[in-house]
């Protein structure tokens, strides 16, 4: 396995072996608990679905989901793709220091902040019209966003006003500072809010 799910709690620094300043994102990474296991023969493809996070309440079919494991609450499932030497069973908990080890590179992904409907300043950077010939009032507008006779009309994927961040995106790039028991030092940034679930990945 090379997937593992954590929780973001904070971002702070601390110091490596040799005295250098680290960028880091503390992670909370609760052990995983297996609740379904996927085969090729039934499901087409090797997986797992664990269950990990508390809730307050559950419905009859989810807790009914969760007996085989032996739990009685879950906030989230998510399912972790199995390699061929993969062996879990229902029941069985994965913690984060059987996937990765320090100096380990990963991938994480997250959902990023909703930062609501947004103009194209904020949004993309624009520049802004100018103060004077009467512009008082066009000083945050984008400006022209069509031509003329041909095409006469507005090209897809121009820049303009619109919902901006809650959108899924990877942070390529980080290494495992340090994993402490439920917690997972990430250097750099991750995606997302405090409290916010992230996916950490392995590569090479």
């Amino acid at each position: 396995m090379k997937t593992f799910f954590g929780i973001k709690k904070c971002q702070t620094q601390t110091f490596d072996k040799d005295g250098k300043r680290l960028f880091i994102t503390k992670l909370a990474a609760e052990p995983l608990t297996a609740v379904q296991v996927k085969t090729e023969e039934k499901d087409g493809y090797r997986a797992v679905q664990m269950a990990f996070g508390k809730k307050k309440r559950v419905t009859k079919p989810i807790s009914g989901h969760l007996k085989k494991a032996k739990l009685k609450t879950s906030r989230w499932f998510r399912e972790i793709k199995l390699l061929k030497d993969d062996k879990v069973k229902i029941g069985d908990k994965i913690t984060a220091d059987q996937i990765f080890k320090v100096g380990d590179k990963v991938q994480v992904t997250g959902k990023t902040k909703g930062r609501g409907f947004a103009g194209v300043i904020k949004r993309w950077g624009f520049k802004g019209g100018p103060r004077t010939h009467g512009q008082s009032d066009r000083e945050r507008a984008p400006g022209s966003i069509g031509q003329t006779t041909d095409p006469g009309r507005v090209w897809p994927g121009k820049k303009m006003p619109g919902h901006m961040g809650n959108k899924t995106k990877t942070v390529k790039g980080g290494k495992v500072v340090k994993i402490e028991k439920d917690e997972l030092w990430i250097s750099g940034a991750v995606p997302g809010s405090k409290g916010g679930l992230v996916k950490i990945s392995k590569i090479k």
